[in-house]
């Protein structure tokens, strides 16, 4: 027969230090609450709006995508009109894109790097 590898007093001395670690376990639980329910308390920084602004005649479609009620693909149909008829002279050139009206640029309008007044420009 083969023989233990640990002696019967070594396991009663195991077996006592576990239930010794279990009960210990049990009363903290309790200590700390048990099933009472209580939930822990976190502390959370307070929310903090990013801004950002982007130039529309620099900016790529990834960074367009990121301005209000734009998505991928009315950020490259900026692009793509930029492209085809030149740089936006003013914020009201990007309701020549298709799928921005005066609801969708006035909520984009904050986050847009103002464009230079033409008038204002020399050799004009």
């Amino acid at each position: 027969m083969p023989r233990p590898v640990l002696q019967l007093r070594e396991q009663s001395t195991i077996a006592t230090l576990v239930a010794v670690a279990l009960a210990a376990g049990a009363i903290a639980w309790v200590v700390k609450g048990g099933m009472s329910g209580r939930l822990v308390e976190v502390d959370r920084t307070e929310h903090v709006p990013y801004e950002f602004l982007v130039d529309v005649n620099k900016a790529q479609w990834a960074e367009l995508a990121q301005l209000p009620e734009v998505g991928e693909v009315l950020a490259r149909r900026i692009v793509e009109t930029r492209e085809q008829r030149g740089p936006f002279r003013t914020q009201e050139d990007l309701l020549e894109v298709t799928g921005i009206g005066r609801v969708k640029l006035s909520r984009m309008a904050p986050h847009l790097i103002p464009l230079p007044d033409e008038r204002a420009m020399v050799g004009n």
